[in-house]
């Protein structure tokens, strides 16, 4: 019986009372965890926060992206205010950006429901639903600019359509409509599972217990389900906006930014104009601000939702 007290573990109380020996032990097992995430943070950090702070210092300098450079403080910041290309760019950006984050929610929120209903073949419909995300942006874009360059003027030809006989991609008024249906369409499938999850957490018993006291299917979905996954939505839209106001790829493969500037975002402007137009300073102080721009609507969006999730808890 002795042998076995000798043997048997501290009790708390025990532990309390040699504070020196648990923070010795505390001690052995800290260095196990750094030496976890030393090498991702050590790749974050090279990859990451030094072209980050890079970008930051530059944004402050004439660069052109090559050779010398000259301190000019906040003249390039104040120049992006007074300049109609980035005005454009970010009233394109955020109506792009809204329109295909409001799409995006309300057909996968659709979906989601369809797919969550006793149906046959529900198992392929979700992957069948979840493919355009699997698939490059780039070669969507790529496909859907040949078939819009081609498949549907012949087919408005046929069908007797002025508006769809023409290439829609080299209409200032429609363009930036094709890169939204693209997007619409590839972006869909990643909201629908996360729908699906959420739709996942209501309880069967919550619409039996609806259905016995007569409610239809739109008072279940406004006054049960929709408030149940309502954290699975501002999930949703805070993700969605965020994505959307950093479009490009899809502007890429479809229009390059054309016709004219009529369809360049902001990320694609950053692009041209540091990489291809000679105004790296210039465009590391807007790609700082869009930063921060974006930032402050996430972060706004994110409380206001989290607000009502309050409410109607």
């Amino acid at each position: 019986m002795s042998s076995i007290e000798k043997t048997s573990p501290e009790t708390p109380s025990e532990a309390s009372a040699h504070p020196a020996r648990a923070k010795r032990s505390r001690s052995r097992i800290a260095p196990v965890y750094l030496w976890m995430i030393a090498p991702a943070f050590v790749l974050f950090f090279v990859f990451h926060t030094i072209p980050v702070l890079q970008g930051v210092y530059y944004s402050f300098t004439d660069s052109a992206g090559y050779g010398s450079h000259e301190f000019v403080g906040l003249h390039n910041y104040i120049n992006l205010f007074r300049d109609s290309r980035v005005l454009d760019a970010y009233g394109f950006t955020f109506k792009f950006a809204i329109a295909a984050t409001v799409l995006v929610n309300a057909i996968a929120l659709a979906i989601a429901l369809g797919l969550n209903a006793k149906i046959k073949l529900q198992a392929t419909l979700r992957a069948v639903f979840f493919l355009p995300n699997v698939l490059a942006i780039l070669i969507v874009g790529y496909v859907f600019s040949f078939i819009f360059a081609n498949t549907v003027p012949w087919l408005g030809q046929r069908i007797g359509s002025e508006t769809l006989s023409e290439n829609l991609l080299t209409s200032p008024d429609h363009a930036w409509l094709v890169i939204l249906f693209v997007t619409v369409w590839q972006a869909v499938a990643f909201n629908v599972l996360i729908y699906l999850a959420g739709l996942q957490t209501v309880p069967a018993e919550v619409y039996e217990a609806a259905t016995v006291d007569g409610a239809g299917e739109w008072r279940k979905f406004t006054s049960l389900t929709f408030p149940l996954i309502l954290p699975f939505f501002t999930i949703n839209m805070v993700l969605s906006l965020k994505g959307f106001l950093q479009v490009f790829d899809q502007i890429i493969a479809l229009t390059n930014g054309g016709p004219g500037d009529a369809t360049t975002s902001v990320a694609m402007l950053i692009y041209k104009g540091g990489f291809q137009g000679g105004e790296f300073a210039y465009q590391s102080a807007n790609a700082v601000v869009y930063f921060v721009v974006i930032v402050i609507v996430s972060m706004t969006q994110l409380r206001f939702l989290q607000s009502r999730e309050s409410d109607i808890g």
